[in-house]
């Protein structure tokens, strides 16, 4: 089952929008840990990870927020 995680009501409006990378990594990061972290962690670092990546270049976006986001995830896991 895949869920769609609109953007929280809290983000700002200078948080970059949520796109296709973010997106995309949450429903591959999910799976990936899920029963090891909750869903909302996964989230919220994708979220991180994408606004740290924000001066990237767009088509090198997608792989490095997920792999930004997998390596943030690991450190919470052990």
């Amino acid at each position: 089952m895949t869920l769609t995680v609109p953007p929280s009501s809290s983000d700002s409006s200078s948080e970059l929008p949520w796109d296709a990378a973010v997106e995309q990594a949450v429903d591959r990061l999910r799976g990936e840990y899920a029963g090891r972290v909750r869903p909302q962690l996964v989230v919220r670092v994708v979220r991180e990870s994408r606004r740290d990546l924000g001066g990237s270049p767009v088509g090198a976006l997608p792989e490095l927020v997920e792999r930004l986001a997998r390596y943030r995830l690991g450190t919470h896991v052990g």
